[in-house]
């Protein structure tokens, strides 16, 4: 901070030297009391101490702001100009804290969340919606990153203080906790669930043309890799032409349970037997989170019954 004239000659205050903002205080402090001496029992300060505070100030601004010439301190041309500033200064510090305080005591802030889409069922919303009624003055964002790769470079880069994600990701240097789980079912028109079992067993999935992503986990999560396809069938990694093709008959997509019926009018869903499970986690970085950060990890664990 160093004084800085305008056009109006009125000093004012710039932040590209530091400068202690306790020396702004006590200059305010004494011309609000009229004197060192006042200034000093009001601050709980020495005397001299004060006296020298304002000195070094006066030597940073290089201008007295003092008049000491009388018997008591009048302000000179300077000083009345840097209390312009200076009350300026206070002002904004005041404010500051009180926003500050405001984000402590979760009145006030936002919240960043990388959650995948196929979460948008359970468990996010009733996560946020938790969250939003305890603490209605913080806005949360969410962001779905596309995979859960992406929801770990959305943490470790900072673009969101939280992911929600299925697991098992690679995740190093953060913190990684499996909150619960969610069950996939198949999903498809009523003329392809017609030929199907209800439930449709693993061991049938052989024989259903089913529409996968790229790089999906089927293979891990079923209880014979060898019961899937082993033809190419049809892979693509954009989701929305995914669905688009379950809705066109194409094929039978493997989806959480409830997006179907909640995004993707006239589809069937059929679970499988056994049920096809993904354990689904939280991704953070522990120690660093935000008051929002652990209230919101708060909320989650007491959704699932965790203990931290």
């Amino acid at each position: 901070m160093r004084q800085d004239p305008n056009q109006n000659g009125v000093i004012g205050v710039t932040y590209g030297e530091a400068v202690d903002l306790r020396l702004v205080e006590y200059f305010v402090a004494v011309v609000d009391h009229g004197g060192i001496t006042k200034a000093a029992q009001a601050l709980y300060i020495a005397q001299p101490s004060l006296s020298q505070a304002i000195r070094n100030l006066e030597r940073y601004l290089g201008a007295d702001l003092f008049d000491r010439r009388g018997r008591g301190l009048e302000l000179t041309d300077a000083g009345r100009r840097f209390e312009v500033a200076a009350r300026r200064v206070m002002a904004d510090v005041e404010l500051a804290r009180a926003r500050v305080e405001e984000v402590r005591q979760l009145r006030d802030g936002r919240l960043q969340v990388a959650a995948l889409a196929g979460l948008t069922v359970e468990p996010v919303p009733a996560l946020v919606r938790r969250f939003a009624a305890a603490y209605p003055g913080v806005l949360v964002n969410l962001a779905d990153p596309g995979s859960p790769a992406g929801v770990v470079a959305a943490v470790r880069q900072g673009h969101a203080e939280l992911g929600i994600t299925t697991l098992p990701v690679r995740a190093e240097a953060l913190t990684v906790t499996q909150i619960g789980r969610q069950r996939l079912v198949l999903a498809m028109t009523p003329g392809l669930a017609a030929s199907l079992p209800d439930p449709v067993p693993q061991g049938l999935l052989a024989e259903v043309p089913l529409l996968r992503e790229p790089e999906d986990r089927l293979a891990e999560l079923v209880d014979d890799p060898a019961s899937l396809p082993s033809g190419p069938g049809i892979r693509t990694a954009n989701r929305q032409l995914l669905w688009e093709l379950a809705m066109a008959g194409a094929g039978v997509a493997v989806l959480p349970e409830g997006v179907a019926a909640l995004q993707l009018g006239g589809l069937v869903e059929r679970a499988t037997e056994p049920e096809i499970v993904q354990p689904v986690g939280m991704v953070y970085r522990e120690g660093q989170l935000s008051p929002a950060g652990e209230a919101f990890l708060g909320i989650v664990e007491d959704h699932f019954g965790l203990a931290r």
